[in-house]
């Protein structure tokens, strides 16, 4: 890759990093907020009775926790990824720089490190909402049994 190809590619990484990784934690956490609003609403109107097989009952209770628990588990790799790529960019424009500081540096690293606070910011709620979930889901399987085994 000739020297204008890379200095276009880290030009074009700098200015849309940012954009990119908040897009795409914000779309991640646009999804789980909506899943869990849906999950909670059908649990809150769930009939259990209604439900004559265990497994039919699981999967309906299930539905869209799979979702919830990859977005809480992916959201700091994404995160992650943000700021591998923002200290690459600020290595690299210390590699051009004529006048190396310490101020310079550490502005670069904090400003990559905020895409990991994001992507924690994302995954922290979306692992107790799954959490949640998951216990609500025992709740209603267990009042189920309990229906079967009274009936």
């Amino acid at each position: 890759m000739a020297w204008n190809d890379q200095a276009g590619f880290m030009l074009l990484l700098k200015e849309y990093l940012d954009i990119t990784v908040f897009g795409i934690l914000a779309f991640m956490s646009f999804l789980m907020l909506a899943y869990a609003i849906e999950r909670f609403v059908f649990f809150a109107r769930t009939d259990v009775a209604e439900y004559a097989d265990r497994h039919l009952l699981q999967v309906a209770l299930t539905r869209h926790l799979t979702a919830i628990a990859s977005i809480a588990s992916n959201a700091p790799y994404i995160g992650l990824l943000g700021t591998v790529l923002g200290i690459l960019i600020t290595f690299h424009d210390m590699s051009l720089g004529t006048e190396l500081s310490a101020s310079a540096v550490m502005l670069g690293l904090a400003l990559a490190l905020k895409a990991t606070a994001a992507g924690l910011l994302v995954a922290i709620p979306a692992t107790l909402i799954y959490n949640a979930l998951l216990r609500k889901v025992d709740v209603l399987t267990a009042s189920w049994n309990s229906l079967q085994a009274s009936s």
